[in-house]
């Protein structure tokens, strides 16, 4: 094992805290990933790391190698991106992050496409509904829904994520048809929830056409992190639910679920389904993934027409 790579651990260890961590990411042994640093410390002749049971800090040696191993990794990155960019073919390996469902519903299809159009590629693919660190767990690409967030991330938006308010027809015929939303949330509502983020609150206009907003309280009566769950439940009318569109896979007659509220306005919000990446400079494997989706999702994407005429409700 040459030194690049020794160095290329060490940053692995320094990122993650520990040596366990950094060695989990990598899949292989704590002991065997310790000996490579001490070997690259007996190479350098400094001490990199202080260590103890249970964390590791950087000497003030290690902080000044640190940054130039981070900066030798970015070169190698740029080099390979530029190799990339001169294949005939596309090849080599891709790895991606995505929330479930919406990997289940469109990036999984995205990805048979692209592995028969690019017979000489490879995929990594990871489903998780809580953010994954993308640099840490070297994924190249991350699909996310949700609004914009500042980081030292790259995020391109593919399309907007529209809400509704939907009910079953069976819902409406037990409770009625709420005409406010202080009708509605008195109601037994399908709460999304992950760990990370409770959808539990329901914020719309006081009043028909009104821009006064109002922030609601749902009385959840089922708590999920499975979204497909929230659509089976939603169809068996055990509650109402506001949902992204990008969760439906079909026209809401078709689900038997109807939009409640639709002379109100919703919460105004960038919310959007975005791929994410760590370099500005990204390879040709993730710039041709990335126009698959788009392709695949379409523009305006597909979920608009889930609910007839969306662009004349919650208005």
């Amino acid at each position: 094992m040459g030194m690049s790579t020794r160095l290329d651990l060490f940053i692995d260890v320094v990122q993650h805290g520990s040596f366990a961590k950094a060695a989990g990411i990598r899949n292989i042994d704590r002991s065997a990933l310790s000996k490579q640093i001490k070997l690259l410390e007996d190479d350098l002749g400094v001490r990199l790391l202080n260590r103890s049971t249970r964390s590791v800090s950087l000497t003030d040696a290690g902080k000044e190698i640190f940054k130039q191993a981070e900066a030798m990794r970015e070169l190698l990155a740029n080099t390979q991106r530029l190799a990339d960019s001169f294949h005939s073919e596309p090849k080599g390996l891709l790895r991606i992050t995505c929330p479930t469902l919406f990997g289940k519903m469109y990036i999984q299809k995205a990805v048979t496409l692209f592995m028969a159009k690019y017979p000489q590629t490879h995929i990594k693919l990871v489903f998780d509904d809580k953010r994954s660190d993308i640099i840490g767990e070297r994924f190249d690409i991350a699909f996310r829904i949700g609004p914009a967030r500042d980081s030292n991330l790259i995020a391109r938006k593919l399309a907007g994520a529209q809400v509704a308010i939907l009910a079953s027809e069976s819902f409406i015929e037990t409770y009625g048809e709420p005409k406010t939303p202080e009708d509605l949330v008195k109601l037994p509502a399908i709460i999304y929830s992950n760990g990370e983020n409770t959808f539990n609150k329901l914020t719309i206009s006081e009043k028909p056409g009104s821009d006064q907003m109002r922030s609601h309280n749902m009385v959840g009566r089922l708590e999920v992190n499975e979204i497909s769950v929230i659509i089976d439940a939603l169809q068996a009318g055990l509650g109402y639910s506001q949902r992204g569109l990008f969760t439906l896979d079909k026209n809401i007659k078709e689900l038997g679920l109807v939009p409640l509220l639709t002379n109100y306005k919703l919460e105004a919000r960038d919310w959007g389904v975005y791929a994410v990446y760590p370099h500005r400079n990204q390879t040709s494997l993730v710039k041709l993934f990335i126009e698959t989706v788009k392709e695949l999702v379409g523009s305006p994407p597909i979920w608009d027409s889930y609910i007839d005429n969306y662009d004349q409700i919650y208005k």
